[in-house]
């Protein structure tokens, strides 16, 4: 499975003939609370990518970026050390440049693959943006929700339990083989404001409004879900659902033809 950082120039060359889909994992380094590694976001947006490459290289033909390892968080993760914060406008100049990189040198099949909460919003604009100066239609995907029936399915947790640093991603975690400090798992700062309009975490109910937990509740450890209840074995399960998935749009994606305006 071709990852692009690896290759020599003619070889990228020869995939960009091929129409070969790239796919560009994005994440964070911030905070995740007394328990997580800093790069978790990073972690779990990476390794979704390489299990989905291995499965769907070489039909289609598929090409893996290097993780952007870095971008946008809150102000209020600053209080807690560990967290790396870039400006919403640089993040967003950031992963354009990458993409119309891709784009001149003939690629047209490109799917970012976020694993960041405070990004959605950002990638989806700057999609608009590449279509507009390239005529290339890129998709954006997150990896929660690439995941979501699976965890509705399996969870533990309490609604508000996967939010930052919660049962998601600390299982997630465990699977990997990452380094998690479930000793020091804790469960005091679960989110637990409760709206009809505002579900409790992305996982339970429709979200017609968006309104930062940062706003609403004070976490005293950095993160907000409930980590208490993390296994492997969830990981595992999620995982699998988050893999699979991406591979089927990544498919479906792939073979449909690109409209030209």
């Amino acid at each position: 499975m071709p990852e692009f950082a690896k290759l020599t120039s003619p070889q990228i060359g020869a995939l960009a003939e091929e129409n070969a889909l790239c796919m560009v994992p994005i994440g964070q380094v911030e905070e995740h609370g007394l328990h997580l590694p800093t790069g978790a976001d990073t972690v779990i947006a990476e390794k979704t990518v390489l299990a989905a490459a291995e499965a769907l290289h070489p039909d289609p033909p598929t090409v893996t970026l290097p993780a952007i390892w870095t971008g946008y968080s809150g102000a209020e993760l600053a209080n807690f050390p560990g967290t790396i914060r870039v400006r919403t406008r640089v993040v967003a100049d950031l992963v354009l440049d990458v993409v119309l990189s891709l784009t001149d040198m003939g690629f047209t099949k490109i799917i970012l693959v976020n694993g960041h909460g405070h990004h959605p919003g950002i990638l989806e604009m700057v999609a608009r943006e590449v279509a507009d100066e390239s005529g290339v239609y890129i998709a954006v995907m997150q990896v929660a929700k690439l995941g979501a029936e699976a965890v509705r399915e399996h969870r533990q947790s309490a609604p508000g339990g996967c939010i930052h640093g919660g049962e998601f991603e600390t299982s997630l975690m465990l699977h990997f083989g990452e380094p998690v400090d479930m000793d020091k798992a804790t469960d005091r700062d679960v989110f637990r404001f409760d709206s009809e309009f505002f579900p409790r975490d992305g996982f339970t109910g429709s979200k017609a409004a968006f309104w930062s937990t940062w706003g609403i509740q004070k976490s005293e450890t950095g993160i907000y879900g409930d980590p208490t209840c993390a296994t492997a074995e969830f990981g595992r399960m999620v995982f699998e659902a988050m893999v699979g998935n991406l591979v089927a749009f990544a498919r479906e994606y792939w073979g449909t033809p690109a409209v030209e305006w």
